[in-house]
C-alpha cells in the first residue's frame, strides 16, 4: 500500500479525484435484434422479462402445436411456450435452429410469459420514443409493430414491436 500521497499528485497540486460527465441517456431502453430475415427490430426492454441463449435440445418439442412453435422451456421453474419470431411476424424463412444457441426474448403480457426464438442479438440501445413514425406498410409485421425509427447510418428503417400483438396473436394457436 502507498503512505505517500505525493506519489499519487502531480508536483505541488492537492489529490482531486477528476469527475468525468456521464451521458445521461435520452428515451427508452429498448433491445435491437434480427430475426430470420434481415430486417433489425426492436422491444420495448420494459416488457422485456429475460433474454437467454440455450441449447436447441433443452427446447422441448410439442406435437399437435403450431409449425410456429418450437416447443416449451422451462424458465427458472415455469413452463413457457417457445416460438419462432420471425415466423409469428409472417417471414417465409424459418429460423436455423441447427446451431449450438438460440437466443430467446422472454416477453411478459399481463402474466403471460412467452419465449421469441431470434437470430442474433444486437444489444441494449437508448432511443428516442417521440421520434417513432407510424409505420405505413401494409406486409404482415404491419399487424405487430408501433412505429418505425429512420436509421440514417443504415439506410433502412428499425420496426418497434408491440409485445401485447404477439402475445396474443392467434398465430400461437393457428398454422
Amino acid at each position: 500500500m502507498v503512505a505517500n500521497l505525493e506519489l499519487l499528485t502531480s508536483s505541488n497540486q492537492a489529490f482531486t479525484p477528476e469527475i468525468q460527465q456521464l451521458k445521461i441517456p435520452e428515451g427508452e431502453l429498448h433491445l435491437r435484434f434480427y430475426t430470420s430475415g434481415t430486417q433489425e427490430l426492436a422491444l420495448s426492454a420494459i416488457a422485456i422479462r429475460e433474454v437467454i441463449s440455450i441449447a436447441p435440445d433443452r427446447i422441448t418439442p410439442i406435437p399437435n402445436t403450431s409449425p410456429l412453435i418450437l416447443g416449451a422451456l422451462n424458465l427458472r421453474g415455469r413452463v413457457i411456450w417457445v416460438a419462432d419470431l420471425g415466423q409469428i411476424l409472417g417471414e417465409p424463412t424459418a429460423l436455423n435452429t441447427e446451431r449450438a444457441e438460440i437466443p430467446i426474448i422472454a416477453v411478459e403480457e399481463q402474466e403471460i410469459i412467452v419465449g421469441l426464438a431470434v437470430d442474433k442479438i444486437v444489444g441494449m440501445e437508448w432511443l428516442n420514443v417521440e421520434a417513432v413514425q407510424i409505420s405505413n406498410t401494409s406486409d404482415n409485421l404491419a399487424t405487430f409493430c408501433r412505429g418505425e425509427w429512420s436509421l440514417e447510418d443504415h439506410h433502412q428503417n428499425l420496426r418497434l414491436l408491440d409485445q401485447k400483438a404477439i402475445v396474443q396473436s392467434a398465430r400461437w394457436v393457428a398454422a
